[in-house]
C-alpha cells in the first residue's frame, strides 16, 4: 500500500524543536484564510478536548476574532468534566463563549427505532449518537452566518485518515488548521500553547455517549495510528491491517461527492 503521507503530501513533522515556527506558520495561515473571505472572525465548537483547545489558541495567536460555542446534550458535558475543562481554558485565556443545549433539537430528529432494517442496536445507537455532531454543526453554521464568521474545524490527520469523524458533522467546516497534524503533533502544540494540563492529560473522547473514549471505540491507540502515518508501520502487522481497512472504508468521507458527468 502506498504510504498515506505521500498520498496526503504531508512534508513536515512538528516537534519540540520547531513547534514555535509551525505555530506561527499555522497562525499566519488562519489569518490569511479569514482575510481572504472578508470574514469578521471564526466560531469554534468547544468540547473541552485537546484538538479544539489547540485550534482556539492558534486563532488567538493569529489575532483573529474567535468565539467558542459549548453545545451540551442535556448535562452530558458536566458528567464527563467537559464543561469544567472548557471553562478552565476559557477563563485562562479570556475567550468569548456561548452555550446552547442541543438536546431538544437532537431528540426531535431521532427517527423511531423500528426504522432500522438490520435490527442492530449498536448501529441504531451509533446513528443516533451521530445526530449530535450534525446538530452542533448546524448551530455553528447558523451562528457563523449571523455574524459573518467562518466555522473552523478541529479534526486532526490521525482521525481524518481512518474516518473517525461524522460526515456532515464535526467533519464539516470552512477551514481546518490541524487537518495535516497527527495527534502526536497536536500534543506538542498543546504544550507550547500552554493548554491546561487537565485537558492534555485526559483520555480523548468525542462525547458521543457517557463513558465513551476515542481509543476504546476505534480499537487502536493514537500512538499506533501516528506511528503508521509517520513511519509507515505501527510495529504490528495486524494493527497495520486494521488501520489500512479503516483508511479504505473512510475514503468516501475524504473525496469530493461523486457527480455524474457524461464523458461520451
Amino acid at each position: 500500500m502506498k504510504n498515506i503521507l505521500e498520498l496526503q503530501k504531508k512534508n513536515f513533522v512538528i516537534t519540540d524543536k520547531n513547534v514555535e515556527q509551525y505555530a506561527d506558520k499555522i497562525a499566519t495561515w488562519i489569518s490569511q484564510q479569514v482575510q481572504a473571505t472578508h470574514s469578521e472572525g471564526v466560531v469554534l465548537g468547544m468540547s473541552g478536548g485537546i484538538d479544539c483547545s489547540v485550534v482556539a489558541r492558534l486563532c488567538q495567536l493569529a489575532q483573529v476574532d474567535i468565539e467558542l460555542v459549548l453545545m451540551p446534550y442535556g448535562d452530558d458535558m458536566e458528567k464527563t468534566s467537559s464543561y469544567s475543562h472548557s471553562m478552565e481554558l476559557i477563563n485562562k485565556f479570556k475567550f468569548l463563549h456561548h452555550s446552547y443545549d442541543i438536546k431538544p433539537a437532537v431528540d426531535a430528529l431521532a427517527i423511531p427505532g423500528d426504522s432500522c432494517r438490520v435490527g442492530n442496536k449498536l448501529k441504531l445507537d451509533l446513528a443516533r449518537a451521530n445526530i449530535r455532531p450534525r446538530v452542533r454543526m448546524a448551530y455553528l453554521y447558523e451562528y457563523a452566518q449571523l455574524n459573518n464568521f467562518l466555522v473552523i474545524g478541529t479534526g486532526n490527520l490521525s482521525e481524518r485518515m481512518i474516518g473517525y469523524f461524522t460526515k456532515w458533522g464535526d467533519g464539516g467546516c470552512d477551514l481546518n488548521p490541524i487537518g495535516m497534524l497527527t495527534k502526536r503533533e497536536v500534543y506538542v502544540l498543546a504544550n507550547y500553547l500552554q493548554i491546561p494540563n487537565s485537558i492534555i492529560q485526559k483520555k480523548p473522547s468525542a462525547g458521543l455517549w457517557e463513558g465513551q473514549t476515542d481509543e476504546d471505540e476505534i480499537g487502536i491507540t493514537y500512538a499506533q495510528i501516528d506511528d503508521y502515518l509517520l513511519d509507515g508501520t505501527s510495529g504490528n502487522i495486524e494493527i497495520n491491517q486494521m488501520i489500512e481497512r479503516k483508511i479504505k472504508f473512510a475514503n468516501h468521507k475524504l473525496v469530493p461527492i461523486p457527480i455524474f458527468l457524461d464523458c461520451a
